[in-house]
């Protein structure tokens, strides 16, 4: 069985030396890092990476490649091997990253891996939303969910009424479950994209598809009864959790637009 994990990057950075791994550059850039594919070409969207940012690798995957399992990482998240690691040397932790045996064994009982979902305790996913970006833009996804697939409706609402959430955009998937999810998902955000405008956004609230696509994972997956199970994941590079945790409380009084 094929399988192949895709890491998104913008830089040129040291990564797994591990067949299990396919680092993917993403974007436009003339400049060409050694031993990495590119998500421009073949069918793409590349020319979108500022606003759907890992979104393109995911979409360039579904679209161009062959393999039985596609998985989806960040150059700075990957999948754990299992346990949470709390080393801070970077090297030591992408020894602990996720490897072929322990996927193939997770694959005999599951047809798809998230990353732990991510505890937001005092807020629900909607007012996260609401306080970190524009809102509106995420009432004009659900009436775009509303319009193209309606039985979803009341699994969104459900989904945006809760504290947790597998954000991230990371998925490890079996092919047809992998395809199946993206097909539905950029059919909604082509919809979005029609409907809303951001010239005036800032680079950061440009990210919007990048954003949304994390609330939507859970409609598509529980919708579907995906049968699913979690790895805690591993962040590569120091985690200033005071910078995080100050930024959360400022968002809930609207005194900051950062994510954290």
């Amino acid at each position: 069985m094929k399988s192949e994990i895709y890491i998104v990057s913008h830089k040129d950075i040291n990564l797994p030396s591990d067949d299990l791994y396919k680092p993917v550059q993403v974007g436009l850039s003339t400049e060409n890092f050694v031993g990495f594919e590119r998500d421009n070409t073949g069918i793409n969207i590349a020319r979108k990476n500022e606003n759907y940012c890992e979104l393109t690798v995911q979409y360039w995957a579904w679209k161009n490649k062959k393999a039985e399992i596609k998985g989806l990482v960040h150059y700075r998240r990957f999948f754990s091997n299992g346990k949470k690691c709390y080393m801070r040397n970077p090297q030591k932790k992408m020894q602990n990253i996720l490897r072929i045996d322990k996927l193939n064994k997770l694959l005999e009982k599951y047809d798809m891996i998230l990353p732990s979902k991510r505890n937001y305790y005092i807020e629900t996913t909607w007012s996260h939303y609401e306080h970190s970006h524009h809102i509106k833009d995420l009432m004009i996804t659900r009436d775009v969910i509303s319009n193209l697939y309606p039985d979803y409706l009341d699994k969104f609402d459900e989904v945006m009424k809760r504290s947790s959430a597998h954000m991230f955009n990371m998925l490890i998937a079996k092919d047809e479950i992998f395809s199946n999810y993206s097909e539905w998902l950029f059919k909604i955000l082509a919809e979005v994209e029609k409907k809303v405008d951001i010239s005036d956004y800032s680079d950061f609230d440009k990210r919007i598809f990048g954003f949304i696509s994390e609330l939507l994972m859970d409609v598509w997956v529980e919708k579907n009864e995906i049968n699913y199970t979690e790895l805690p994941l591993l962040f590569i590079g120091k985690q200033n959790w005071t910078k995080k945790i100050g930024l959360f409380l400022l968002r809930k009084v609207g005194l900051s637009r950062k994510v954290i």
